[in-house]
């Protein structure tokens, strides 16, 4: 497996309603230190919707600026309509929503 599949197969667990930081996928795919290429590999995501790549967010509960399938709004709307629960700075409050990642 490469490491784009590598870490789509990470995404792929994060459950509905919960989120990861790019880090923790990074980690978790095996290499702390791939966060950027985590970003790169969701940013050209090849299967949309398979792949959830709107659940992976910065460390600080931060959206992407430049979320490729519709941006900030559409990643925010995505989590929203799944239960993930923002606070009042726009962040997505991770003491509640992060993902302990377990797989289930």
């Amino acid at each position: 497996m490469n490491t784009f599949e590598i870490i789509y197969s990470v995404v792929r667990k994060i459950p509905r309603g919960k989120v990861a930081t790019y880090g923790q996928i990074a980690l978790l795919s095996g290499n702390p230190r791939w966060s950027r290429v985590v970003g790169y590999a969701l940013h050209v995501n090849p299967a949309f919707g398979e792949i959830p790549c709107h659940r992976v967010v910065k460390r600080n509960g931060g959206l992407a600026e430049a979320f490729r399938f519709g941006g900030e709004n559409v990643q925010r709307s995505m989590l929203e309509e799944e239960g993930v629960i923002f606070r009042p700075d726009g962040t997505v409050d991770l003491e509640k929503c992060l993902w302990d990642g377990k797989y289930e």
